[in-house]
């Protein structure tokens, strides 16, 4: 049985189960990277530069398209997790938040920085889930170092290269 309840709804064409099938899986090696050992649920919506413009300028008054945008559950620092009594009645699991991935992004900036589709959606999986458990680059600092290290070594595990 899997821990992790990872549901994933397409917005746009093109988003097979292969694709939503390794989301999953750069979702769940992100999570046993930083010790997320609880059953926990991680919703991702994939979509297109419109629709997450329309979420940007909601969210975040800011009124253009991005890449990724996450929406975590909890205010946590990296390396605090949830704690057991998060977890919702219901179904146990402890609910990290919301990922959402524009595929245009992804075809444009793997083409842009000269890497597969492929590894894009996986760099932005794994960046949009360690905001999820409290990493930030608000500023070129440390905590930005921080976060691109995970990010590498994560990838690194998944066998993706830069």
């Amino acid at each position: 049985m899997k821990r992790h309840f990872i549901p994933i709804t397409a917005a746009v064409p093109g988003v097979s189960d292969s694709r939503k099938a390794f989301i999953r899986r750069v979702i769940r090696t992100a999570l046993a990277a930083e010790g997320v050992d609880f059953p926990c649920e991680v919703d991702v919506l994939v979509t297109g530069d419109r629709e997450i413009r329309e979420l940007n300028r909601e969210t975040r008054q800011v009124d253009r398209s991005t890449d990724v945008l996450s929406f975590p559950a909890f205010d946590l620092c990296p390396g605090e997790l949830p704690s057991p009594e998060d977890a919702d009645p219901g179904t146990g699991l402890a609910p990290l938040g919301d990922v959402m991935i524009s595929m245009e992004h992804v075809e444009a900036q793997a083409k842009e920085y000269g890497h597969s589709v492929r590894r894009e959606l996986a760099y932005l999986t794994v960046h949009s889930v360690l905001h999820l458990l409290g990493y930030d680059h608000v500023d070129e600092g440390e905590m930005k170092r921080q976060m691109r290290a995970r990010e590498e070594n994560i990838l690194e595990e998944l066998g993706i290269k830069s």
